[in-house]
């Protein structure tokens, strides 16, 4: 008998656990459960629909799908369609790989108002997150705060900065696309609450801001006397020092110099919202829409025998996805060991009727058809049942 692997989150990290336990025991029986019809994860459904270049990974994951001992299971929700003890008893080891989901809160006043959204959930919406259909309304949107310092936060910036043209060749929902290019955006600020040295961006992304057809980034010079901590590891004050370059040079350009600006605001720390404006300890900024891209957190699992968790749902919401490429090869690791000291167990299949790998490249051919129909590298279902007709062959 073989011994029989559930892997709940068909996600980078999830794809990366499937292929680092074939690599360990190639006679594993795998099966990647997701609650969506559509593997992938954030590669899909997080990372900027206008990096094509990240998303590409997915072309790996699909190749996975096609061992003979990988399954994919799509559209099964734990707790609706199987309880975790379900999935514990019907497989010799479960690995978690759910990711997190859910935005972190600044617990701030004010936060509940509507125009106050989380990054995931703008984010999930430019993606075409079938939970996620509903986007805010941007018809009368002029001032964006984007809060946080990271890439997220860059993500966020850029992509309500960019003009038709420049988002033309991304899968970004044509909708969502449509709302931003109408938005009548004059100034979008990135608001930080420490200084520019201490900044998480990534130089290839914060440079990405200096090249948008209709924004012209901009920051205080006086802000940037500071130096990377003299305690960070070498390629981390390296990478830094080469933030506080890239914003030397938005300091020379000019507000209002074309369509957009791009503020980018340091020791600043948001105080409260209110129904207009948002409250900073350096004074309150008059805006209409606000995005926290302040991290995330996770649904529950079980810490049991047994079950194993690898990338966020392990270590929380960091690092990048070949980050969980290592992490889950160390896990997938540990789960092989445990699984040499233990005898298969038997038993029916356990998994009910799910949208398998075929149902997948059956949306996966409709939507890049779709797409190629406009120019796009691929136009995404973003209904669930429309999801589903297509898996189904519908």
């Amino acid at each position: 008998m073989t011994h029989r692997v559930a892997i709940v989150g068909a996600g980078p990290s999830g794809f990366y656990a499937a292929d680092g336990l074939l690599r360990a025991s190639p006679d594993l029986h795998i099966d990647l459960i997701d609650r969506l019809p559509t593997p992938h994860g954030l590669v899909r459904a997080g990372v900027a629909p206008d990096h094509q270049g990240t998303k590409a990974v997915a072309r790996q994951f699909d190749r996975l799908l096609a061992q003979p001992d990988v399954r994919f299971a799509g559209n099964l929700e734990i707790g609706r369609d199987l309880s975790w003890d379900e999935v514990r008893a019907g497989y010799d080891a479960v690995i978690v790989a759910t990711g997190m989901v859910i935005d972190r809160k600044l617990g701030l006043p004010g936060e509940a108002e509507p125009l106050v959204l989380g990054s995931w959930r703008f984010v999930a919406w430019l993606n075409g997150h079938p939970d996620f259909r509903q986007g805010p309304d941007l018809s009368k949107v002029k001032r964006v705060a984007v809060i946080g310092n990271g890439n997220v936060a860059l993500d966020v910036a850029r992509l309500l900065a960019k003009n038709a043209e420049e988002m033309a060749k991304s899968d970004i929902v044509p909708a969502a696309a449509e709302a931003i290019v109408a938005a009548p955006l004059t100034d979008i600020y990135v608001i930080g609450r420490r200084g520019p040295e201490h900044a998480s961006f990534t130089g290839n992304e914060l440079a990405e801001m200096g090249r948008l057809a209709r924004a012209v980034s901009v920051t205080d010079a006086t802000m940037l006397d500071g130096h990377p901590p003299a305690s960070d590891p070498t390629p981390e004050r390296l990478r830094k020092a080469k933030n506080l370059e890239i914003l030397k040079g938005f300091a020379a350009n000019k507000p209002g110099s074309k369509p957009v600006t791009v503020h980018f605001l340091f020791n600043a720390a948001p105080v409260a919202f209110g129904p207009g404006d948002l409250e900073l300890t350096t004074g309150t900024l008059p805006i209409d829409l606000a995005i926290t891209c302040i991290g995330y957190s996770g649904e529950d699992f079980p810490k049991a025998e047994g079950v194993f968790a690898v990338g966020w749902a392990r270590r929380g919401p960091s690092g990048t996805i070949p980050t969980n490429r290592a992490d889950s090869h160390a896990v997938a690791q540990q789960v092989a060991a445990w699984l040499k000291e233990r005898d298969p167990k038997s038993g029916p299949d356990p998994l009910p009727i799910c949208v398998d790998a075929d149902g997948w490249h059956r949306i996966d051919k409709a939507e890049t058809a779709a797409g190629a129909a406009q120019g796009r590298p691929r136009v995404k279902l973003t209904e669930w049942q429309a999801l589903l007709d297509v898996a189904q062959g519908g």
